[in-house]
């Protein structure tokens, strides 16, 4: 009989399969109706399997259904870019058995994507979402099926790195001072380039998750892309941005929870338009909201700072998604040959025989 835990709004199921083995699984529903019949199904598909090898059918349709709902409520990845790139999958895969699809099948919706003029990274995103949520039944529904997806995603051009140096960061700030109808935006710019956090960290960064004292912000799990909790620390001109809008808060609007709000205290939604005419009265062409990162990266990887506090800083899942920056720093490169030209480094002598060459090199 379904059940609901006190941590999940969903019904869970828990049965006995035929091997007597405990089964306890969420049915990513909410509707009790939805619940008991995926119940009646599992056992029965349990039974089948059990008593007479037969493979139950696994349905891309119900796949999906039960991933998305489960993504959407966990909130491990942005609704609208989860939803985009199911639509496409459903266009290509409703109705198809999981169980019979090859790798085969998958090339060919990534032919027909990359025919439609869609660029390699938002195809992999797609495979990814299907990749996803198959390696999902497997491991928590102990659905059998092989992973079509492994091996087929495309490689990736080199991600853009577009970055602005101090003295246009100033002329960009000057020119947003100018801009009366976007107070919160300097502040915007300020924060942005000296703690690296995304757009939407920002404007959606509440008061409570800010700690003056600690000179600390803190960004949960479900505010961050990689869907991973991290705190990024204050510098002193990260932490006059935040007293400007502090003290904004408390002329226009202090009871809103918001840290970038308007006068009336809702969230800012978007920045784009100001941001585009600050950049364009400062003379900076081809440079996004998004570049701010770019460029309090670029800052630190050339002030020496190890790609490995940069990568932290950054909330990377990985040291491969920072070593884009990697260049920015050929001065440790210098350093590292450098080594080379020190006889000591290889005996007594400053040349060696070919044989001595040959060991070091093997």
């Amino acid at each position: 009989m379904p059940y609901k835990r006190k941590d999940s709004e969903v019904w869970w199921v828990s049965y006995t399969d035929p091997s007597g083995q405990r089964i306890r699984r969420s049915t990513g529903t909410t509707d009790r109706r939805e619940a008991d019949a995926l119940e009646a199904k599992w056992k029965l598909e349990a039974y089948r399997a059990a008593k007479w090898e037969e493979q139950p059918g696994r349905n891309f349709d119900e796949l999906m259904l039960l991933y998305m709902q489960i993504m959407l409520r966990e909130r491990r990845q942005k609704p609208a870019s989860l939803r985009a790139a199911a639509r496409h999958l459903y266009e290509a895969f409703s109705g198809r058995d999981l169980i019979g699809m090859k790798s085969h099948d998958v090339r060919g919706y990534i032919q027909k994507r990359r025919a439609e003029g869609v660029a390699a990274g938002t195809i992999n995103k797609e495979i990814g979402l299907l990749s996803a949520a198959i390696n999902y039944a497997r491991r928590e529904w102990g659905w059998e099926l092989v992973n079509p997806v492994s091996g087929c995603r495309l490689r990736e051009p080199e991600g853009r790195v577009r970055w602005i140096s101090r003295a246009e960061s100033d002329a960009l700030i000057r020119a947003a001072e100018k801009e009366p109808r976007s107070p919160h935006l300097p502040d915007f710019i300020r924060l942005a380039l000296h703690t690296a956090c995304r757009r939407g960290e920002l404007l959606g960064l509440e008061w409570r998750r800010i700690d003056l004292q600690a000179g600390l912000i803190y960004l949960e799990a479900e505010h961050t892309k990689a869907g991973k909790r991290r705190s990024v620390p204050l510098n002193a001109i990260a932490r006059a941005a935040i007293m400007g809008r502090l003290r904004f808060r408390a002329q226009f609007c202090p009871a809103s929870p918001w840290v970038f709000a308007s006068k009336s205290g809702g969230r800012i939604g978007d920045i784009k338009r100001s941001f585009a005419g600050a950049c364009k009265k400062a003379g900076i062409a081809d440079f996004r909201i998004h570049d701010l990162r770019h460029t309090c990266a670029a800052w630190l990887v050339t002030a020496g700072v190890p790609l490995a506090e940069v990568r932290d800083l950054l909330g990377h899942s990985t040291i491969k998604m920072t070593e884009r920056y990697a260049h920015l720093a050929p001065e440790n490169i210098r350093a590292a040959v450098a080594v080379l030209e020190s006889p000591s480094r290889f005996g007594h002598g400053a040349e060696m025989d070919s044989g001595a060459v040959a060991k070091m090199v093997l």
